[in-house]
C-alpha cells in the first residue's frame, strides 16, 4: 500500500515535469499551431516510411545494401532536429522584427520538403500518387513562395 502511494506521487511528479518541459519547448517554437503539428506529423511519417523502406523493402537509397542502418537513422533524426531549429530561428526573427510570417514560411517550406520526401518514398514502395496530393504539393510550394515575400 505504501509502495503504491509512493509510485502514484512519483508518477504525478513525472507527468507534471514532462508537461512543464513540453509547454516550455512548444512556447520556444511559437506555440502548438496547426502548421507546426502538420510539420511534426509529416516528419514522423517520413521517418517511419524510411524505416519501412529499409527494414521491409530493403530499398533504402541511404545505404549500399538498401537495408536498415543506425547511422542513417541517426543522420535523418539530426536533419529533422536542425529543421526544427530553423523553425525556432524563424519564430525568434518574427519576434525581433515584429512580423509574423517568417516562422510560417519556414514551416510551410519544410512541410513541402517532407511531403515531397514522403511522395518519393511512396514511389520506392510502388504506391501510385493520388492527383489531390500532387495539387496539394503545388499549393504548398506556391504558399511558401508567397509567404517568403
Amino acid at each position: 500500500r505504501r509502495y503504491m502511494e509512493i509510485m502514484s506521487k512519483l508518477q504525478a511528479w513525472f507527468i507534471s515535469i514532462s508537461g512543464a518541459v513540453g509547454a516550455f519547448i512548444v512556447q520556444l517554437f511559437g506555440g502548438w499551431t496547426t502548421d507546426l503539428q502538420t510539420l511534426l506529423t509529416f516528419m514522423a511519417i517520413d521517418f517511419a516510411m524510411g524505416l519501412i523502406i529499409a527494414a521491409v523493402f530493403k530499398k533504402s537509397p541511404k545505404t549500399e545494401s538498401g537495408t536498415l542502418s543506425s547511422a542513417a537513422c541517426f543522420k535523418g533524426l539530426c536533419k529533422k532536429g536542425v529543421m526544427l531549429l530553423f523553425v525556432l530561428i524563424g519564430y525568434r526573427l518574427d519576434m525581433s522584427l515584429k512580423v509574423d510570417y517568417i516562422r510560417s514560411a519556414v514551416i510551410i517550406g519544410f512541410i513541402a520538403n517532407e511531403l515531397i520526401s514522403i511522395v518519393e518514398k511512396s514511389g520506392i514502395m510502388g504506391i501510385p500518387l493520388p492527383e489531390i496530393v500532387k495539387k496539394s504539393i503545388e499549393l504548398l510550394k506556391n504558399k511558401g513562395d508567397t509567404n517568403a515575400h
